[in-house]
C-alpha cells in the first residue's frame, strides 16, 4: 500500500479522473490523450513551478494530506481504578473538577498556563480572535513569522524597519484580555531579524518576548512567491528580500522590456546561525528587554534537533517548540507538507530521549511544546503522557484558528437571524447558544456578552480540550498533568510498542 495521497489535493483542487489508480505514481491507471486536464500532473503542465505550492491558500488553511504510518491514534489511554495521585483519596477531592492543569515556565521569568497548550504562529484569517481567546484561555500564542509584509504603515530607513504599527495591534489583541496567564510572542524569522524587528519590538512595542524560527513541520525552506511585474520585484528587493532573477540587473531589465524576461519569485533566506550567533543574539534579546526567548524548530535530523536543545540549554532559552509532519495552516510547498520530516510521534520521541539524557547531565532543559496535527483532547493527552514529564504543553494551531473562524461565522449568523439548523435546539441568542459564555461571564464580568465570537470560540475551544484532559486524567487516577507518563499509554500496533522498548520506557 501507499501512504502518499493520488494525484488529487485540496492544496490544489486537483482530481484524478478515473476511479482506477495507479498506487505508486498516483496517477490514473488509466490516462487518456482527450483528458481536459484535472490532476496535478496536468494543472503542472499548464501553470507550470506554481503548482509547488498550494492554489488554495489566501482564506483557507491546509494541512498534510499523507496517511503517515505512525501517529498518537496507535496508542490507547490506559486507566486505573485504585488509589490518586496529586489529591487526597477522597470522594470529595478525587474529582474530576479537582485534577491540576496549570504549567509553569521560564528560565528567569515565569510564565503560566492555565492549560497545558500553547497556540503556535500565525498571522493570517481570524487571527485577531486567534489571539484574543488565547488570552482568555490563559496560554501562550505566537505571532506568525514575516508579519511585516502585511503592514501597509511599514517604514524602513537605511535597510532596517523602523515603525512597525502593525504589531502594536497584534500585540494589544491578546494584552486586552490578559489575566495572569500565558504571553503573546513574535515570531522572528532570518529577514526579520535582518531588517531589525527585534529591536522595533521591543523598544517601540514593548514585547515581552520573542520566538526564533528555524523552520516548521509543513515548510522546511521559506516561502517561494511569484511577482507579477519588474516594479513590484524591486520594491521586493528594497525590503531586504531575495527576488530572483535580480531586478536591478541591467540585462534583467533589458529582458524584462524586450519581453523575455523569466517570471520574478521572492526567496526567504534560510537560517545559516550558528551557536556563538545564537546565544549572542538571546543575549541581545535580553538586554533589549526581553523577558523570555523561545525557539521554533520542527522534525529535521535527529542531530539537529539534539543541537537546537544543546544551545537552548546553553542559552538559557525559556521554551522550544517541535513542529512534527502532519501538521501545518499556511503557505508550504505541498509536496513538502506531505513527504518531509520526522512525524510527530516519532520527533516527540527524539526530543524526549535527548532530553532525559540532559537531565542526567545535569543541564538546564528549557520547557518542551510539541505540535504537529493534533485537534483532540485524546491527541494532547496522548502527547504529554508520551513526553514522559519532558513535555510542558501542546500545541494546537490549525483547529484553534479552525475554531475562532467557526465562532465568528456562527455568531454572525446568530445576529443577523440565520441561525444555522443544528444551533437551533439550543437558543435563539449568542448568550443562549455559545455554551461556555458563562465560565468567560465569571472571568471577566457581563463584558464578556459583548467578546466577539470568534474569540469566545477559541476559548470554548480550548475549554473543551482541557475538560476532556481532566476525564483522561482522572481515568488513570492522576490529579494534576504535571505527573502524566508513558505508563498511562497502551501501545497498539509493533511499532510504537517498539519505540518505547529500551531503557528510558522500562515499566
Amino acid at each position: 500500500m501507499s501512504f502518499s495521497p493520488t494525484l488529487s489535493s485540496g492544496f490544489t483542487f486537483a482530481k484524478n479522473r478515473s476511479n482506477f489508480i495507479s498506487p505508486q505514481s498516483g496517477m490514473c491507471s488509466f490516462c487518456t490523450e482527450d483528458c481536459t486536464g484535472t490532476c496535478e500532473l496536468a494543472q503542472a503542465a499548464v501553470l507550470g513551478m506554481q503548482t509547488v505550492y498550494p492554489t488554495t491558500t489566501g482564506s483557507n488553511q491546509i494541512a498534510s494530506e499523507k496517511d503517515y504510518p505512525i501517529d498518537f491514534s496507535h496508542f490507547n489511554i490506559n486507566g486505573h481504578v485504585f488509589g490518586a495521585v496529586g489529591a487526597e483519596p477522597t470522594y470529595e477531592t478525587a474529582g474530576i473538577y479537582n485534577v491540576k492543569l496549570e504549567k509553569e515556565y521560564g528560565s528567569i521569568n515565569k510564565v503560566k498556563l492555565a492549560l497545558p497548550l500553547v497556540l503556535p504562529a500565525l498571522i493570517k484569517l481570524n487571527w485577531k480572535d486567534y489571539f484574543a481567546g488565547a488570552a482568555m484561555a490563559g496560554v501562550t500564542c505566537m505571532v506568525g513569522e514575516d508579519a511585516k509584509s502585511k503592514d501597509p504603515n511599514i517604514k524602513y530607513e537605511n535597510g532596517k524597519i523602523v515603525d512597525f504599527p502593525f504589531m502594536g495591534e497584534i500585540l494589544e489583541t491578546f494584552n486586552k484580555y490578559y489575566r495572569g496567564y500565558g504571553q503573546i510572542v513574535p515570531q522572528c524569522n532570518v529577514e526579520d531579524d535582518m531588517l531589525g524587528v527585534p529591536e522595533v519590538i521591543f523598544k517601540k512595542y514593548g514585547a515581552q518576548a520573542i520566538e526564533l524560527k528555524f523552520g516548521q513541520s509543513a515548510k522546511g525552506t521559506q516561502p517561494v512567491n511569484r511577482v507579477k511585474d519588474l516594479e513590484a520585484a524591486l520594491k521586493k528587493q528594497q525590503t531586504g528580500w531575495i527576488v530572483y532573477p535580480n531586478p536591478s540587473d541591467p540585462e534583467v531589465q533589458k529582458a524584462y522590456e524586450e519581453g523575455v524576461c523569466p517570471n520574478f519569485y521572492t526567496y526567504g533566506r534560510l537560517p545559516m546561525w550558528t551557536e556563538e550567533y545564537l546565544i549572542n543574539r538571546v543575549n541581545e534579546f535580553r538586554q533589549m528587554g526581553a523577558k523570555n526567548v523561545y525557539f521554533k524548530m520542527a522534525g529535521y535530523d535527529r542531530i539537529d534537533i539534539e543541537k537546537v536543545l544543546e544551545i537552548a540549554s546553553k542559552a538559557m532559552v525559556d521554551m522550544v517548540t517541535f513542529d512534527g509532519a502532519g501538521g501545518g495552516s499556511g503557505y508550504s510547498p505541498s509536496k513538502m507538507m506531505n513527504e518531509w520530516a520526522l512525524p510527530t510521534v516519532v520527533m516527540e520521541d527524539v526530543v524526549v530521549r535527548k532530553i532525559k539524557k540532559m537531565k542526567l547531565e545535569g543541564k538546564y532543559v528549557p520547557a518542551i511544546t510539541i505540535t504537529g496535527g493534533f485537534a483532540s483532547e485524546d491527541q494532547v493527552f496522548k502527547s504529554l503522557a508520551y513526553g514522559d514529564g519532558c513535555v510542558t504543553a501542546v500545541g494546537l494551531c490549525r483547529a484553534s484558528m479552525a475554531a475562532a473562524m467557526a465562532g465568528k461565522k456562527i455568531g454572525d449568523m446568530i445576529k443577523s437571524g440565520n441561525i444555522p439548523e443544528f444551533y437551533k435546539k439550543f437558543g435563539t441568542t449568542v448568550e443562549e447558544i455559545f455554551g461556555d459564555l458563562p465560565d468567560l461571564r465569571a472571568l471577566y464580568g457581563k463584558e464578556a456578552n459583548n467578546f466577539s465570537t470568534g474569540a469566545i470560540g477559541t476559548f470554548s475551544y480550548l475549554n473543551k480540550i482541557g475538560f476532556g484532559l481532566k476525564h483522561f486524567a482522572a481515568l488513570n487516577r492522576k490529579f494534576d498533568v504535571n505527573v502524566l507518563s508513558h505508563h498511562d499509554l497502551i501501545p497498539l500496533t509493533r511499532d510504537v510498542k517498539d519505540l518505547m522498548q529500551d531503557k528510558w520506557f522500562i515499566r
